[in-house]
């Protein structure tokens, strides 16, 4: 009966393990928290800067930014980071009226990279 009960305490001791391993590889990307993009309208013929809040620290240069245009031509843009961990400010360039997206690829400071896309639209 001892054996037994070490067993299954084993058993239940390696699962919390493991879930605790793998919630952590979960948490460890670094995932978009806030954009500015989401509140400010951007206009047509005026740059704007964007900033993008990460809920981990940024290996800004090991990331990568892209503005996305029609047609899928992607443009590389400069990055700067801002004074708190995690916040990424994108200078975006004057542009016309329509569709556009921010393609990201970021590396956080744990070793992870997150790629992913931000759509957008310029008002006239």
């Amino acid at each position: 009966m001892h054996r037994k009960t070490c067993h299954r305490q084993r058993l239940v001791c390696g699962l919390i393990l493991l879930f605790c391993l793998y919630s952590g590889l979960v948490n460890a990307h670094a995932v978009v928290t806030d954009y500015s993009l989401k509140i400010e309208e951007v206009n047509a013929g005026k740059p704007v800067q964007v900033k993008l809040n990460f809920n981990s620290s940024i290996e800004l240069g090991l990331s990568q930014v892209f503005l996305v245009r029609t047609g899928d031509v992607e443009e590389t843009l400069k990055v700067r980071t801002g004074q708190e961990p995690g916040v990424v400010f994108i200078n975006m360039p004057a542009l016309d009226a329509g569709e556009y997206a921010l393609h990201y690829k970021i590396f956080a400071a744990d070793g992870h990279i997150t790629e992913d896309i931000i759509h957008f639209t310029v008002q006239p």
